[in-house]
């Protein structure tokens, strides 16, 4: 990214993580679950694969009204299958070295990954865990609905407006916008542009701490 601050006239009290394609690249490994899975339903693989990204995956198996399924059934199947298959899992440049760098009280990851798939990428990806980590699990509506957000900002102790969120998603950008939080998007896994009003970087640059402790980026 840039040396110059994105938000030159703002500082935050936290900042939110968005997981996949976030902080790591899990694309290759869930779309050949999720292309698995769409091949055993009769399923279109690519009308499948448009929707598993930034949604939760009750979320993504309801969408397509599949007749005579047990929904929780085929959840857990993939659930399984996706924390079995970690093969070309990586941290987004600079991710490792970033939330390294953060006060563990100041930064949370807020996913629609399940708790248990969570943990395994992140680790996976030689990512630090951190201690505040919101999962499909933790809220009744995934993204976009802003519950996620909310509840994270909710843990860390800060109002919401003073959290910046890094996400990659439409789903989870409109449950930042929701939330009513400040967005940046990271594109290092976008192979088209997004359109967004919000700042776009493929990587992550230098941390910035002021005196006072805020964080700014």
């Amino acid at each position: 990214m840039a040396e110059s601050p994105l938000f030159p006239d703002r500082e935050f009290a936290a900042f939110l993580f968005d997981m996949d394609g976030t902080v790591l690249t899990s694309i290759v490994a869930a779309e050949r679950v999720w292309g698995a899975w769409a091949r055993k339903h009769g399923l279109d693989v690519e009308a499948v694969l448009k929707q598993i990204h930034g949604r939760r995956a009750i979320e993504t198996v309801r969408s397509f009204n599949i007749p005579d399924v047990d929904e929780a059934a085929e959840v857990l199947a993939l659930m399984e299958g996706e924390i079995a298959d970690v093969e070309g899992i990586d941290a987004i440049e600079g991710a490792v070295a970033f939330l390294s760098a953060l006060p563990a009280d100041r930064w949370a990851v807020v996913t629609s990954a399940p708790r248990e798939l969570a943990t395994v990428r992140l680790m996976a990806a030689g990512l630090p865990l951190p201690a505040v980590l919101v999962t499909a699990e933790d809220v009744e509506r995934g993204k976009p609905a802003p519950d996620c957000f909310l509840l994270a900002a909710q843990r860390l102790g800060h109002p919401i407006e003073a959290c910046l969120v890094f996400e990659d998603a439409p789903a989870g950008i409109a449950a930042a916008e929701a939330a009513g939080a400040s967005v940046v998007v990271i594109t290092a896994t976008h192979s088209h542009p997004l359109e967004t009003p919000h700042p776009g970087v493929s990587s992550y640059g230098p941390l910035r701490v002021t005196p006072e402790g805020a964080l700014s980026f």
